[in-house]
């Protein structure tokens, strides 16, 4: 490949140019930020390997150059500068190495770009193509969008369902982390490849390694036979890991040398396996302050931070409430559909489900198996125990009036599809009021 590589480090220039001439690539060296971008202007590059901080232009500013004149990008930046590393990757650069770094690792990482502008990975963006599939799939399998601020999540996920950038999801328990994730590996380029689901805190640390990497035959006592690990299985498509905060920091770091280098080795096993996956990590907690306080690496937490979706919980999308109770019971029921009347929809609305839509989804399943041969679903029967009075035991007459202006509000968004200026005509107030009753009473955003 035609390579541009732009340091103001005249050794470390030196030095890499070396590597990957021997590599076989062709290598035009630049010192500052300037000089890149005129090379950019009058020279066509397959790759752009640029430093982030260095005279004249920033590497900030080179790499959007490069992505315009359709090259690929790789940052190289120093520890102090792991956040401006992962602003690069969200502007277009395919990866960052962090300094000091071998010549090999930079060539491991222009290898993966070549594949992928051959052809021969499974990147690339999906642009439709596969005509009245694409409605049985991704984002027209997600219930919601009324809510304000989950029409804005919505937005962000389509956005990254088109990169093959490494995610992370962040979310209380049972808000959907992998329904978002499964409908972003539906719309992407890796589609007709598997999806793979690991949940890191369901399993022993010693079963989640061979869960990940899985092993070779005696590789320990009741290891028989060779087994392969997620890894392997998601080839192709995206590897899910939930709960990732509940990762111990030895695994961490295996987790840490794939997303670099794309490599492996099964638990036994002395050969290293490529692999080409997307991965979406999800979070029930801020990996940052984890990060902060030692209990999660700080530099995995840079390789997951690239793209990130904070999930609201669904006290904050009630008005997501009524089409998602109405899709669980199409979704479960036998027989004919029941009927939920509006006072008990206002109810169920107005009740914020701790357990999030997962709750939500287990409290229709309830109603259902229990409900005989009843035609109508009361709030009673979906409703946990106590959650009549708001669930946590305050009977006072303020919040009463508040549960019940939250439940009538949440009724009339739902009425006008979220609408907030049809909302606010037809409960007789400005457009102004609703906005600050919506905030004051946690509805939407």
């Amino acid at each position: 490949m035609r390579i541009l590589l732009a340091d103001d480090e005249a050794l470390l220039r030196i030095t890499l140019r070396d590597d990957l001439e021997e590599a076989g690539h062709a290598v035009t060296l630049v010192s500052d930020g300037d000089k890149a971008l005129a090379q950019l202007a009058d020279h066509r590059f397959d790759c752009v390997v640029t430093d982030l901080r260095m005279p004249g232009a920033d590497g900030l500013q080179v790499i959007r150059a490069a992505k315009k004149s359709g090259a690929d990008a790789v940052a190289i930046t120093g520890h102090g500068s792991i956040g401006l590393a992962v602003e690069a990757m969200r502007d277009g650069a395919y990866d960052f190495l962090e300094k000091p770094f071998l010549g090999e690792a930079l060539v491991k990482v222009l290898d993966r770009i070549g594949e992928k502008r051959s052809g021969k990975s499974a990147t690339g963006i999906w642009r439709g193509e596969d005509g009245p599939e694409r409605n049985k799939r991704g984002f027209a399998q997600v219930v919601g969008g009324v809510s304000e601020s989950f029409a804005k999540i919505l937005g962000i996920a389509r956005q990254a369902a088109i990169t093959d950038a490494t995610l992370l999801i962040v979310g209380e328990s049972g808000s959907g982390k992998e329904v978002i994730a499964k409908a972003i590996h539906e719309e992407s380029a890796r589609w007709r490849k598997p999806f793979v689901a690991v949940s890191c805190g369901a399993l022993s640390p010693a079963l989640l390694d061979d869960e990940l990497f899985g092993h070779e035959k005696g590789a320990f006592t009741d290891a028989k036979n060779e087994r392969a690990g997620r890894f392997e299985e998601a080839e192709g498509g995206t590897l899910f890991l939930d709960d990732i905060d509940d990762m111990r920091l030895d695994t961490q770091v295996k987790l840490l040398r794939v997303l670099q280098e794309r490599e492996f080795r099964r638990i036994g096993g002395m050969e290293s396996r490529r692999v080409d996956i997307r991965v979406i990590a999800a979070s029930k907690t801020d990996l940052g302050a984890l990060a902060a306080e030692g209990r999660f690496r700080a530099d995995l937490y840079y390789r997951l931070h690239v793209l990130r979706i904070d999930l609201p919980p669904l006290r904050e999308r009630r008005g997501d409430i009524p089409d998602l109770v109405r899709s669980f019971v199409a979704k479960h029921n036998q027989g004919p559909l029941p009927h939920i009347g509006a006072d008990a929809m206002s109810e169920i609305v107005s009740y914020d489900w701790p357990g999030n839509v997962r709750q939500l989804e287990n409290a229709v399943c309830r109603a259902l198996a229990l409900r005989g041969g009843a035609e109508e679903l009361s709030a009673r029967d979906l409703l946990p125990p106590g959650a009549e009075t708001g669930g946590d035991g305050d009977l006072s007459l303020a919040s009463a009036v508040k549960r019940a202006e939250r439940a009538h509000i949440g009724k009339v968004l739902s009425i006008h599809g979220g609408n907030r200026s049809q909302t606010a005509a037809a409960l007789g107030i400005s457009r102004k009021n609703l906005w600050e009753k919506m905030r004051q009473l946690g509805i939407g955003d």
